[in-house]
């Protein structure tokens, strides 16, 4: 059953046509994604949609009583409300379904009306109060603000940040099981973790109808069960996630380059046959000139374009990055703590964590861009110890996760070029009209105000403005928000073949597994680990170390339970202490050889380390990565092992000397 049925939408703004007679139909559970490039409509429609923007032409049918609920990209509430009461106050659909069985409870309880329709209405509101979250809904919504990352329940909305309060109208939607929930960049401002909760909760807890607009690939691909994309204008509608949707496309290509190719061909030999023809024309001659004039009127399918990203990279120098002990404290909370880090030429590292571990933080540090700790406040981030010490030829380019090196009010040519006539790129100067057509901006577009602009388009301006200017090392917070999926692989394709180093904030699963060579994972209390490999390798390395602490934990628990049972054995009487015995001829041989043992593992380390850190090693034997990752930790717990058995008999050849 449709809950929403959209038929000939058309849209425009200005002369660019955004919807062209768009005919949609999302029904009753459907899990839909909706892809397209940035500006290409896909918010505008989603309001449509909702109802919260109205179409020029067209019409909009919505299934009678179905709530419809839309997560915006800037959501607005009662600033003196609290989490909590936000997301309460958006249970219309429960608190309705919850009146009508009360109603109809006192009406059976009073003898009023016909007995039969009283009971059916109350056993109708209550499968809706069921459907909608249950009787007791007040632990559902602190769990559910829990999952999405919001910490503070009972803090006014309007003391929150952008991305807390984005969360809190997520938690809203997902409270409420509305017929159809809209998500418009769900992912945004979550972190790893909660984005793969937020996939599983859509996929078993969900049950209404899904549209998900999203740059995050792996969401779209578990989670849609079809695929809408808008393109130039026209909604194509593919079976299947985001993989499915790539395959399908490319045949859709592929079919039109094929009619496209048979057209021209078409048109080559009716041209040669005309040119060949007397002037006087028959029936048929005409006939078949208007079928060469009308196949000449059609317009060939315009080329599908991709943000050209590229950076003019400067020389480093052998030193680039170094971080030496570096600590950076909140009041007195730690966020990094004793961190070392030295950055190689031609890393790429990902920073991974949960909000609010330190992720932004540690490139603030990086910028020199952290106050001391006698100039602080309590709120505010301080360097407490240690340093960022950058490489005498290290030229450092910021993408701020925020935008705002961007002037609003200015155009996008000005924001990006400034008063330069030519933009810098390597050997090369570009105009800057030129320059921003690489960014998919022509045309009159260019001259258009920044804060006129949609978010994904936002992030192309602040990368033209970051990339114009010459760089080996790039500092990325948040690169992914916003972003369509087309840029995110032109992104992922320039940092893979970047000539620099880069170091990226974010939570996109697919960008990391794609881009990082290392990354640096925030852990409890101030605690930054680094780990070789990409995202799926960092997960598989935390999960052994997470199982042998277990395992270590448990053999400790099982000696502590032994160790009085040998007290006890050891009180039946006094007795004299028995003589330490000296090594055994076989331990002396193996005390004799066992250093040269330890540096033969050390060595092995660091030679698995020195071959993980080198980024051509995951585009040419990628497969090898899991187990040369493995190996290394074999390594490492070998030179641990050597060193235990070389510390336990230096400790009995010493005891059996005093002895």
């Amino acid at each position: 059953m449709p809950v929403v049925t959209a038929q000939e939408l058309r849209k425009s703004y200005g002369t660019r046509v955004i919807l062209d007679d768009v005919t949609l139909t999302i029904r009753t559970g459907e899990r839909v994604g909706l892809v397209g490039i940035n500006g290409s409509g896909k918010s505008t429609l989603a309001r449509i949609l909702a109802g919260t923007e109205a179409p020029e032409s067209g019409t909009v049918m919505r299934r009678r009583g179905a709530e419809i609920a839309i997560l915006s990209q800037d959501p607005q509430f009662e600033p003196t409300l609290s989490a909590r009461d936000v997301v309460i106050a958006g249970l219309a659909a429960w608190h309705a379904a919850r009146a009508r069985h009360d109603e109809a409870s006192r009406a059976l309880t009073r003898g009023d009306g016909e007995h039969d329709a009283l009971l059916a209405a109350q056993s109708e509101a209550a499968a809706d109060v069921e459907r909608l979250g249950g009787w007791d809904v007040s632990h559902r919504v602190d769990a559910i603000l829990g999952h999405v990352g919001v910490t503070r329940l009972d803090a006014p909305v309007g003391s929150m940040s952008g991305g807390d309060r984005r969360r809190v109208a997520l938690a809203r939607i997902l409270v409420a099981r509305p017929a159809l929930a809209i998500l418009d960049e769900p992912s945004n401002h979550l972190d790893a973790e909660t984005v793969e909760w937020l996939e599983q909760y859509l996929i078993e807890e969900h049950t209404g109808a899904l549209l998900l607009i999203t740059h995050d690939r792996y969401l779209l691909d578990r989670v849609a069960e079809r695929t809408l994309e808008i393109d130039k204008g026209k909604v194509y509608s593919y079976d299947g996630g985001y993989e499915a949707y790539l395959e399908q496309k490319a045949e859709r290509l592929a079919l039109d380059a094929r009619a496209e190719s048979n057209r021209q061909n078409f048109l080559r030999r009716e041209l040669e046959w005309l040119r060949r023809q007397p002037k006087a024309r028959t029936g048929k001659q005409k006939a078949r000139i208007q079928r060469a004039e009308s196949a000449k009127g059609q317009l060939a399918p315009k080329a599908e374009r991709a943000a050209e990203l590229h950076v003019a990279t400067t020389r480093s120098g052998r030193s680039i990055l170094e971080l030496k002990q570096l600590g950076v404290r909140v009041g007195d909370r730690w966020l990094i703590r004793d961190l070392d880090f030295v950055l190689t030429k031609g890393e790429r590292v990902g920073v991974v964590g949960r909000n609010g571990t330190g992720k932004t933080t540690l490139l603030r540090a990086i910028l020199g861009d952290l106050p001391a700790e006698a100039s602080a406040s309590e709120q505010e981030p301080r360097l407490t110890q240690g340093e960022a010490v950058l490489g005498k030829s290290t030229t450092i380019a910021y993408f701020d996760q925020h935008r705002s090196g961007l002037d609003t009010e200015a155009s996008i040519l000005e924001n990006v070029a400034g008063d330069r006539a030519r933009i810098p790129l390597g050997e090369h100067v570009m105009e800057p009209r030129v320059y921003l057509e690489r960014f998919l901006f022509e045309g009159p577009t260019i001259n258009q105000p920044v804060g006129s602009l949609s978010g994904g388009e936002r992030a192309r301006v602040a990368l033209a403005k970051m990339l114009s200017r010459p760089s080996n090392v790039l500092l990325l917070d948040e690169p992914t928000n916003d972003l369509d999926v087309t840029t995110l692989a032109s992104l992922e394709d320039m940092l893979v073949e970047l000539d620099g180093s880069a170091v990226v904030v974010t939570h996109d699963r697919w960008f990391l597994n794609r881009v990082a060579t290392t990354i640096l994972a925030f852990e409890d209390d101030g605690r930054v680990i680094r780990y070789a490999g990409n995202f799926d390798s960092f997960r598989a390395q935390k999960a052994h170390a997470e199982a042998e602490a277990k395992a270590a934990a448990a053999s400790a628990a099982a000696a502590r339970t032994a160790a009085p049972e040998a007290t006890k054995a050891a009180k039946g009487g006094p007795r004299e202490a028995p003589r330490a015995k000296g090594l055994t001829y076989a331990e002396r041989a193996e005390l004799d050889g066992i250093l040269e043992r330890i540096e033969q593992a050390e060595v092995r380390v660091t030679e698995l380390e020195a071959t993980l850190a080198d980024p051509s090693l995951y585009a040419s034997r990628g497969a090898e990565v899991p187990g040369m990752v493995a190996d290394l930790e074999k390594a490492k717990a070998e030179v641990t092992r050597l060193t235990a058995r070389w510390e336990e008999l230096e400790a009995k050849r010493d005891a059996a000397g005093k002895g």
